[in-house]
């Protein structure tokens, strides 16, 4: 088994991109109650705290805060995605690989991760978590996109409704969208 080397700090904040086998499917959105309920089982075992996530119809984008002395976000990820897999029927193609390790074939098997440096890294990259549903024109403003923490932000005042969309400014819609 691969051994990946990871850039781990024990109880920061990450930011993780998740994405589908299929980057056609739309078997995040299709299926978010799922979603949902293996996040809830994954933080009830091993607690995290989500500060921004989007969930698009084939990848997520998120960031979570681990507890202090704990860096096992690799674990979390493994739980949530077998989780939300064992909810689903078996519909999809599987390698001869992925039979062998029990896999269903749904999940990329990698992941990225970026530890959060402070908190201007912080704020961009919680920007770019809710402007991605306008970036891949899923919809025109970021308060259309059902699956996102944007909702809760703009009911904790941290931004206003027409952000990321109709009126947004240009500068930051052109470094979006590079």
């Amino acid at each position: 088994m691969s051994n990946y080397r990871r850039y781990r700090v024990e109880g920061p904040c990450y930011f993780f991109t998740v994405t589908l086998l299929d980057r056609k499917s739309s078997l995040l959105t299709e299926n978010i109650d799922n979603l949902r309920q293996a996040f809830r089982q994954v933080m009830k075992d091993h607690p995290f705290k989500i500060d921004a996530a989007v969930i698009l119809p084939e990848h997520l984008h998120c960031i979570l805060s681990l507890p202090l002395n704990d860096d096992n976000y690799s674990m979390r990820w493994r739980q949530i995605k077998s989780a939300f897999s064992r909810q689903l029927p078996a519909q999809e193609t599987r390698s001869l690989s992925r039979i062998k390790k029990g896999e269903k074939g749904i999940w990329q098997r990698r992941f990225w991760e970026h530890v959060i440096r402070d908190e201007t890294d912080y704020c961009q990259h919680v920007d770019y978590i809710h402007y991605n549903p306008v970036k891949h024109g899923y919809v025109k403003r970021a308060v259309d996109w059902e699956y996102s923490s944007f909702h809760r932000a703009v009911k904790w005042g941290i931004y206003s409704e027409n952000w990321g969309g109709d009126g947004i400014n240009d500068k930051m819609e052109r470094e979006y969208l590079e």
